[in-house]
């Protein structure tokens, strides 16, 4: 059996093959994998000459035939080279970048003889797996273990590989052929991972052991096939007065091959459970350094030992629950569902551990490029940070793919409801908060909303100098980020638990205050410390959702008054804690719509639903606009100038037939007296070319004040056409302010006032003069 390219190049370069497909095996084929109706796309990974790539290349298939044989492929050009539909191409499945394969996916991924000499064979099905389109198909062909020689059995697979292949997918087919076994695979190639106990129980009172985490260049961990029938990290009881780490390296070395001193090995936590009724205590220890090569010295023991990436740690199947809780403690989030366990965390000073793939690279600079040429990242430091900071190790749940989407937000936690409570937002909208900070080389910065990863960039663009503090309400958020920053940190971020509303620790705030605050989840309020721990003249950042629509906000700090530099159209998990915030919504039509008014009860909610089920009247705002227009100032225009103003949703899922809004939107409204009115927007210019067509700002009204409601935001959307509406950039947006919330009414400057528990917002608009003015709040409008 060849183990290394080498031999391979050799065996191809001296004019010989593999066994050819058979008359019986094209067969099978074309009755097992034909071509998708007008064509489909075929990976051939392994194709030596290319017998299987002309053949599905015949039924319909156009085929990427992938060797990391030079000498195979120079072979398949020159005998099939004029072949249409074939490209051929050189790469190593187990150790390049598969930069050349198509991101659009495969319809069909086909395994001819190859399956058995992948060392890391979970590994790589699980990511060609990942590769198929809806509906495709893995085909594996291999020789079976009973149809060899023994010394050839390295080229085959017995019947519990097969089985562990087939696990996992939704459908599963095999006929064997000739000593071969043909098996299509169908469905989610992802089995959760289950923790499971040993079938026997340990011998003595209780036990002590310790795991050892180990990982190789590229960020994977290494995670071996017990005979007992599940996967397992190296590791095993400690001997006498054994410390952990010393029984960590041990194991590790009698069990793999791999030599690592005690001083790079770091106990991260101690997990404290039971075996079937015996006391356990498994310490988690992270190997962060070693040398040697992985072999097998225990084949009695394990069926071997592969490298496996993060982000399949939730989808292996069995693994021994030591083994499990011992990677989720180490990357909190990869492995949910598990047991109860007590997790004693140690806090030690472990370096940080190298290590990542070559696509990892190359999807970080696609990604910095793309924020870049988008505006976003507008200086060199902020762009080197995008490039130099691992974001896929802050989601390591994540695909590689997902993890470097420019316009994803990442979420990483869930509330019991399914709501996200905490994620790693889209990379361009990171870019341009920090931007807004305008850090300077050094500087001190305190980001409310951990994860880390933000907490890293910040930490990047402030140098080595600077230092970031990264607070957060939820403990688990606060492990994940101190794990990952551990791992991947630069050592200059302190992650603290606690509500952001309440500040941070004394003796973390710099003296003058932090130069910048950066709030990384929405807020409907600005919180008093947030303004007090900020020193004069620098920025706050921060998601600032009013009354019910949300913009990232650079305001800047000149005595008690925060004044806004810049906005951002954004969305944001929402805030916990003292800044939560619950709409006051009234269900109408049996919750087919929902009214959201921020300031207090709905005027008579009754009325209004008694009110949806009469006429609707419909005035004209004589406002139109073309298709992909930016008019987001409208919404907020609106909410910030007009006494009741209120927002109309139709939840998803719920359709009313009453108004025209879309399942899952909603629109801004009024609500008074029983009446409501809504603004919508109707197509006035039909066309087959999306920028020719145009649309028209209406407003629908219900009840006896209906028509009033009505003209009163048709009103104000001639006044925002007239006196604000622009281009979508900083001139759509009000000169906003923010005062202590005890701020009387003389001292504020002219301009709509937005009064909230912690501060008041006044918002100048261009076109309101002192007259029109006042304050909105409690569905009320008292003019100053």
């Amino acid at each position: 059996m060849y183990v290394v390219r080498s031999e391979w190049e050799d065996h191809y370069a001296e004019g010989r093959g593999f066994q050819p497909l058979s008359a019986a095996e094209r067969e099978l084929l074309a009755r097992r994998v034909p071509a998708p109706e007008g064509g489909g796309r075929a990976l051939d990974a392994g194709c030596g000459r290319g017998g299987l790539s002309l053949f599905l290349a015949s039924v319909g298939y156009e085929v990427d035939a992938v060797d990391f044989a030079g000498t195979a492929l120079t072979r398949a050009r020159d005998e099939h080279g004029d072949v249409p539909g074939v490209r051929w191409l050189g790469l190593d499945l187990e150790r390049d970048d598969w930069a050349e394969l198509r991101e659009t996916g495969y319809d069909l991924v086909a395994l001819r003889l190859v399956v058995p000499f992948f060392r890391d064979r979970a590994r790589i099905l699980h990511a060609l797996g990942e590769r198929l389109r809806p509906g495709g198909q893995l085909l594996i062909v291999t020789p079976t273990a009973g149809s060899v020689p023994a010394e050839k059995r390295g080229i085959a697979l017995d019947e519990d590989e097969i089985s562990l292949i087939a696990s996992g997918w939704e459908r599963c087919a095999r006929e064997d052929l000739d000593g071969l076994a043909v098996l299509t695979l169908r469905g989610p190639c992802h089995g959760a991972t289950r923790a499971v106990e040993r079938r026997l129980p340990p011998a003595g009172p209780a036990m002590s052991a310790a795991c050892a985490v180990v990982t190789d260049a590229a960020g994977r961990v290494l995670l071996g096939s017990s005979r007992r029938g599940h996967l397992e990290l190296p590791g095993g009881k400690t001997d006498g007065a054994e410390s952990f780490e010393a029984a960590a390296v041990r194991e590790l070395c009698e069990e793999t091959g791999i030599v690592a001193g005690v001083e790079d090995a770091h106990v991260v936590a101690v997990l404290a459970d039971d075996s079937r009724g015996v006391p356990r205590l498994t310490a988690v220890v992270r190997i962060t350094a070693w040398s040697g090569e992985l072999t097998h010295p225990e084949p009695e023991k394990f069926a071997d030992w592969q490298w496996y990436d993060p982000h399949m740690l939730s989808c292996l199947g069995d693994v021994f629950a030591p083994t499990a809780h011992a990677l989720a403690t180490v990357w909190p989030g990869t492995v949910p569902g598990l047991p109860p366990v007590h997790r004693y965390l140690v806090e030690n000073a472990q370096p940080p551990v190298a290590g990542e793939p070559a696509e990892a690279v190359r999807r970080r600079r696609h990604m910095a490029g793309k924020v870049t040429d988008g505006g976003w990242a507008r200086s060199a430091r902020v762009r080197e940070a995008l490039c130099t900071v691992p974001r896929h190790r802050f989601a390591p749940e994540t695909s590689l793919q997902a993890a470097y989407d420019d316009d994803l937000a990442l979420v990483t936690r869930r509330d019991g409801t399914g709501r996200a409570t905490s994620s790693v937002s889209a990379a361009w909208l990171q870019a341009d908060m920090i931007e807004g900070l305008e850090l300077a080389p050094g500087a001190c910065v305190w980001e409310a909303g951990s994860g880390g990863y933000n907490a890293e960039l910040l930490a990047h663009v402030s140098g080595p100098g600077g230092r970031i503090v990264s607070s957060d309400i939820d403990g688990e958020v606060v492990h994940r980020a101190r794990r990952f920053l551990a791992e991947a940190g630069s050592g200059r971020v302190t992650v603290v638990h606690g509500d952001a509303a309440d500040g941070v620790p004394a003796h973390l705030v710099p003296r003058g205050g932090f130069d910048a605050v950066m709030i990384t989840y929405g807020c409907r309020d600005v919180a008093p410390a947030w303004r007090e721990l900020l020193a004069d003249g620098g920025r706050l950042v921060l998601p600032l959702d009013i009354r019910g629509y949300t913009r990232a906000i650079t305001l800047q700090r000149d005595g008690d008054v925060l004044t806004a530099r810049k906005f951002t159209h954004c969305g944001f998990v929402a805030a916990q804690g003292t800044l939560a915030h619950t709409g006051l919504d009234v269900d109408l039509l049996d919750g087919a719509l929902r009214l959201t008014c921020e300031d207090g009860p709905v005027d008579g909610a009754d009325a209004i639903e008694e009110a949806l089920r009469g006429p609707r009247s419909e005035t004209a705002t004589g406002v139109s606009m073309g298709h992909s227009v930016y008019f987001g100032s409208l919404h907020l225009y609106a909410a910030t100038t007009l006494p009741g103003f209120c927002r109309l949703a139709v939840p998803d899922g719920r359709e009313a037939s009453c108004v025209a809004i879309t399942s899952g939107a909603e629109a801004p409204a009024l609500a008074a007296g029983g009446s409501l009115a809504y603004l919508t927007h109707v197509r006035t210019r039909q066309s087959e070319i999306p920028e020719e067509r145009r649309y028209e700002w209406f407003v629908h009204a219900f009840g006896d004040q209906g028509e009033a409601l009505a003209e009163r935001l048709a009103e104000t959307v001639r006044s925002w056409d007239r006196y604000v509406r622009g281009d979508g950039g900083a001139s759509e947006y009000p000169s906003l302010t923010v005062h202590p919330a005890d701020t009387p009414d003389e001292l504020l400057p002219d301009g709509d006032v937005v009064s909230l528990p912690h501060c008041r917002l006044v918002a100048r608009w261009p076109g309101r003069v002192p007259a029109e003015v006042g304050e909105v709040t409690g569905g009320s409008s008292a003019s100053r």
